[in-house]
Formats: C-alpha cells, sequence, structure tokens
C-alpha cells in the first residue's frame, strides 16, 4: 500500500483492538502510518485482497508469488559478530560476520523507511514446550506474511496476554527495502540479518515466507543449546504406545511426506527440540513442498492445498475455475504450501511428546543412485553421518539450483541453519542417544538403477513399508549382510520390499559402474570429513567409509 494514500482498509477499526502495551515505538520504529496487531486468518485474509498480495484459490487456499525470489537466499545471512557470539558461532559460508557498526546504520535505514507505512504484527510463541519457548513478534510489510506467522508458529488466544507481551527476539520482514551491497558489505540487495545482542532480525528484499520461519529456527538453534536442549532440522511423530520418532532430512528428500503417516501421530514436521523430559515442536504450522504431490500416496497433506487458512506459495492456478495445478513448475519446483499443524489429522494437540525417541531416521536423498535404500547405523556411524548430512540439494530449494540434483554435505542435515559448530550438535545428539537406548537409521529416498537422468525415483510406497517395518520392530529379525565400503548393516528383508530393492547393485544395468560410482561417493564422504576431523573422536572417524582396494 503507498504511503501517501490514506483510506480505510477492512479491518481498520479493529487493527489496535489487540495490540501490546510494548508498542512498535520500543522498537525504535516511529512515525509509523497503520499498525494491524494480531489479525485472525479472516481479516487477514480480507487484507490480503483488498491490498492485491494474492487470489482465493478453489475451496479457501490463498495464493500469492513471491517474486524472484522463490527459495531461500542461503548465501544472504549474515550475523552481527559482537561480544555474546564472538567465540560461539561457526563462522564461514553460513554464517558470515556482519560489524555492529554496520547493523547500526543498516538498522537506521530501515526505520527512516518505515516512517509512514502500514505494518502488520503477530505476537505469537516458537516452542510448544512452555518451560523453553521463545516469545517472539513479527512485524511485516505484507498482510499474507502476517499470516504466514500465523500459520507457522503458535498464536495466542488470551487478550490480557497479548496486551502483556513483550518479545524475547523481533523479526522485522520488509521485502521493500533493499540492502546496499556497497554500503552493507553484502553480496546482493538482498540481506538477512541477525543480531543476538539486540535480540532483531532484519529480512530485507524477499517476499519468500520460508525466510520469516527459517530465521527463528537459526535463532533457536544458538539460544537453546545453552539450556541443554538439542535444536534439531527433523521432523517427529509417535506410535499407538508413545514410541517417538525423528526424521532429519533436508528441503526434498521427504522428511514432511514420509512424517505424515496414518498409521502414527504428527508432532511437527520440520524443527524440534530434544529436552531431558522429551521432544516438543518448535512451530503451529507446517511448510510443506507441494509439486507434483499426489492425493494417492500423500493425501493428507494434498488435503491441505484445498483449505481455507493455507497459503500457496508460487503454485499456478486456472483464472477462470480458481482451480489449482500442482504438478506445473513453470514458476518453481519449490511450490510450497504454509498450514497449521491441526489442518493435518491425527496430530499431537499438545506438539510434544514426554518421551524421548526410539528411532532416528537419517534420510539422504543420493542422486548419483548407490546408497541403499535403509541401513542401520552404529552410534558412532550416527555421529559420523550426523556430521557429514550427506544428501542431493533439489531443483528449487534455494536460489540458483538448476534441473539437476547437487550433490552437497549439509552438516546436522541443515547446515544453513547451524550456528554453533557441528560437533557441539553432534555431541548432543550422541549423548541422548546412548542415554535412551535409540536406534539410528540411514533411509534413501533418491534415485535406484544409476544416477539422476539414468535411474528413477525410489517407490515412496517402498520407502514407507521399509520405515514401518523399522519403527515397528519388524527389521529387528531379520539377517543384515555389512556393506562393503560403509560398514552400516543393511537389511537382506523386508515386509512388502521385493529383495532386489535392498541391494542397489542389482538395478544397475553394468556392476563395475556401480562400484566405481560408490567408490568415488566414498571418496567425497573422506574429502568433506576432513574439515571435521580435528574435533572427532578416533572411533567417529572410524566410523566412516572406506576406499575400494
Amino acid at each position: 500500500m503507498s504511503k501517501y494514500l490514506h483510506f480505510d482498509t477492512p479491518a481498520t477499526k479493529q487493527a489496535k483492538e489487540l495490540a501490546s502495551d510494548y508498542g512498535l515505538k520500543n522498537h525504535g520504529m516511529l512515525h509509523l502510518d497503520r499498525v494491524f496487531w494480531n489479525l485472525p486468518n479472516p481479516a487477514l485474509y480480507e487484507e490480503i485482497v483488498f491490498r492485491n498480495e494474492g487470489r482465493i484459490a478453489h475451496q479457501g487456499p490463498v495464493l500469492v508469488n513471491t517474486g524472484k525470489h522463490t527459495a531461500r537466499a542461503a548465501t544472504d545471512k549474515f550475523v552481527v559478530q559482537e561480544e555474546t557470539t564472538m567465540d560461539k558461532i561457526w563462522w564461514g559460508d553460513y554464517n558470515r560476520p556482519f560489524s555492529v557498526e554496520k547493523f547500526n546504520a543498516l538498522w537506521a535505514r530501515v526505520q527512516a523507511f518505515a516512517q509512514d507505512e502500514e505494518f502488520f504484527v503477530q505476537d505469537c510463541y516458537a516452542g510448544a514446550d512452555p518451560e523453553y519457548r521463545l516469545k517472539v513478534r513479527i512485524i511485516t510489510e505484507k498482510a499474507w506474511h502476517s499470516l504466514f506467522a500465523r500459520n507457522m508458529f503458535i498464536t495466542i488466544d488470551d487478550q490480557d496476554v497479548l496486551k502483556r507481551f513483550i518479545p524475547d527476539f523481533t523479526v522485522i520482514a520488509v521485502p521493500g527495502f533493499k540492502v546496499d551491497p556497497k554500503i552493507d558489505g553484502t553480496r546482493s540487495s538482498t540481506g538477512i540479518v541477525l543480531n543476538f545482542s539486540e535480540r532483531l532480525g532484519i529480512i530485507a528484499n524477499s517476499l519468500y515466507g520460508g525466510e520469516i520461519k527459517k530465521t527463528i529456527f537459526t535463532v533457536l538453534n544458538f539460544l537453546l543449546t545453552f539450556e541443554d536442549v538439542l535444536p534439531m532440522h527433523c521432523s517427529a511423530n509417535m506410535g499407538n504406545d508413545g514410541d517417538v520418532a525423528i526424521f532429519f532430512g533436508l528441503s526434498g528428500t521427504g522428511k514432511t511426506t514420509l512424517s505424515a503417516d496414518p498409521k502414527r501421530r504428527l508432532i511437527g514436521d520440520d524443527e524440534h527440540g530434544w529436552s531431558s523430559t522429551g521432544v516438543f515442536n518448535f512451530e503451529g504450522g507446517c511448510y510443506a513442498k507441494v509439486i507434483r504431490l499426489s492425493a494417492e500416496y500423500e493425501p493428507q497433506i494434498y488435503a491441505c492445498t484445498r483449505k481455507f487458512g493455507t497459503i500457496l506459495e508460487n503454485v499456478v492456478y486456472d483464472p477462470p475455475t480458481r482451480r489449482v495445478d500442482l504438478d506445473d513448475d513453470v514458476v518453481t519446483e519449490n511450490t510450497r504450501a504454509s498450514y497449521p499443524l491441526e489442518f493435518i489429522p491425527n496430530t499431537v494437540p499438545e506438539r510434544m511428546a514426554e518421551s524421548h525417541p526410539r528411532n532416528i531416521i537419517f534420510l539422504t536423498c543420493d542422486a548419483s543412485g548407490v546408497m541403499p535404500p535403509i541401513a542401520r547405523l552404529s552410534p558412532e556411524q550416527a555421529q559420523y553421518h550426523f556430521i557429514s548430512g550427506y544428501t542431493s540439494k533439489i531443483a528449487g530449494t534455494e536460489i540458483g539450483l538448476g534441473i539437476e540434483p547437487q550433490i552437497t554435505f549439509s552438516a546436522c542435515f541443515g547446515g544453513p541453519f547451524m550456528v554453533r559448530h557441528p560437533f557441539e550438535y553432534s555431541e548432543m545428539l550422541k549423548q541422548r542417544m546412548l542415554r535412551h537406548g535409540a536406534r539410528c537409521w540411514l533411509v534413501n529416498t533418491g534415485w535406484v538403477g544409476g544416477r539422476f537422468g539414468v535411474g528413477k525415483r525410489i517407490s515412496i510406497r517402498h520407502t514407507r513399508n521399509l520405515l514401518n517395518a523399522a519403527l515397528e520392530g519388524k527389521l529387528d529379525k531379520v539377517q543384515y549382510r555389512k556393506d562393503k565400503l560403509f560398514g552400516f548393516e543393511v537389511p537382506l528383508s523386508c515386509p512388502d520390499v521385493p529383495e532386489d530393492v535392498l541391494e542397489p547393485s542389482n538395478s544397475w544395468g553394468v556392476k563395475d559402474d556401480y562400484w566405481k560410482k560408490y567408490d568415488a561417493l566414498a571418496a567425497r564422504f573422506i574429502e568433506n570429513f576432513k574439515l571435521f576431523a580435528s574435533n572427532c573422536s578416533q572411533e567417529v572417524i572410524n566410523a566412516g567409509p572406506k576406499r575400494l582396494q
């Protein structure tokens, strides 16, 4: 909305009814136009349509387009280097240092930009466990970003609580503001800058909703480690007898899809903490990739793309009928749906489990087509593979990716969001595994019969059957073989899965080609782990792969 036009919008009269006494002037944001506080979903829908930010599709979801940023700007994230972070941050490609002086100058320009502008505010929680939850304030230029915050975080219904709300951390999303590489030392005109001392984050020049949720996740990845809580980029669900399973994996590995299991109750789909009492969700919603989503194989998530309250990012639709086409990737491969967790049937209402995981799943999308579909890991192997975080980046999940997946190693299966050194997180995971007797499985959701472009993606039906067998203890009763290169144990059989599927070399036309490719992958693992070996025990280093003789 133009700052020079003054007329009422649908929610003008209710703009301040749910306001906190701790207003935006306390953040140094002065001379604003209107501020819309904690608007509920229907009011935000009206504002979104009125402001021409989106369209309402068939059956009620709101459709938005994120412009040039259809994925995270992973190379544009910075952390202010000051006294509280100097020796605690994992500085490097994912956490680029930003000086206090530059941040102060940047924040002053953002404050000037905000004058006479309208903003939306959502005061909410990150973290379902009351003992560890973070009070977060999300300030946005766009009404749909405010709805996104309501979907992704835990909302507050009590008006008295909202009135007294004082945030522990504040994020301001200003897609209309561009940083200046010449002044700010950034890579581009887009910037995500975190200041832990000031408890403030700035997201500039990006409409992509995922930046908001990942900024808060990054914050929790730092702060919670000092409270003896392991922050995890994982989904989590729970069986009927209370057994918890957690699923690690980057975007595109099937984490959201596989955790939404009709046979198990969903705790959350992306971000969790593991405390001394159990596992809890950081979020109040889900942010699922929906390109070519199947009503047959992913019915629960598919149904969410047809509901009022869901935000569909960059999904193609037919204007006359307003029906969406989930198969169309003309805008991006990274089409997304943001929706409240309760849209998924059979969830855990409390978003937490007072029990510890029995099974830990590492999801990897192997684009080279050589990894087995499932393998059982020893504690040392689990730590090795957690630090390595091997997978393939799938098209669309980050800016600059092409059609072909890129082999990558992302520490802790979420390197871009890990603020401390990966060894810190891996030690916390290993200690919890040993303390609670959790089993660890490496599950490949990538290709079989050859690399990407030659072989085909592993059937999700086979992956589900393998996972069900692992979670239900059925793989405890079968024979295993020791993998020649990686040393982990691969089951020789599994209920409802053809035995040939368990031996990936069987699907290659020339087995010699398979072993050459597998050996090349082992070499990549060994080379990558050199970055972390100095901080690891010899037992963990020895748990890595060996080259063919």
